[in-house]
């Protein structure tokens, strides 16, 4: 019989293991987004910025007058729109929905008279311009 030969093992192949290791990476990478859960509602897109829709006042009375925002019965002080000036007033972005009818009311101060806009119809970022005449 002839003598046994030496078995010969050879450790594996520095290649094969690295292969081996990348393509494991590549697998978790590739099962990360699955894994990951996101909040009801979140999206990974940017929020845009909402735009301020505001008020120009141009009060050519000489009396101060209160300033509202009138939506479907409710109504919000914006502010003071001083005598013989011009005004600049944010309106809530709570009362903005898509295209939304709303009114204004100068309600001089120290006057009987409360004078009444017409409806008219605002979109978010828009400027709303109200001209009070004078008496």
């Amino acid at each position: 019989m002839p003598p046994a030969s030496p078995r010969v093992t050879r450790p594996p192949s520095r290649r094969r293991g690295a292969a081996r290791l990348s393509l494991a990476a590549v697998v978790a990478l590739l099962a990360l987004p699955a894994c990951a859960s996101t909040q009801p509602g979140a999206t990974n897109e940017p929020q845009a910025e909402r735009q301020p829709t505001t008020l120009v006042v141009e009060n050519q009375s000489f009396l101060d007058a209160n300033i509202y925002v009138v939506r479907g019965g409710q109504r919000i002080r914006l502010g003071l729109a001083s005598g013989n000036s011009r005004s600049r007033f944010t309106i809530p972005a709570n009362v903005i929905f898509g295209v939304t009818t709303l009114q204004f009311i100068a309600d001089p101060v120290g006057a009987p008279r409360t004078p009444v806009s017409n409806e008219i119809n605002v979109t978010e970022g828009e400027e709303v311009r109200l001209t009070i005449p004078p008496r």
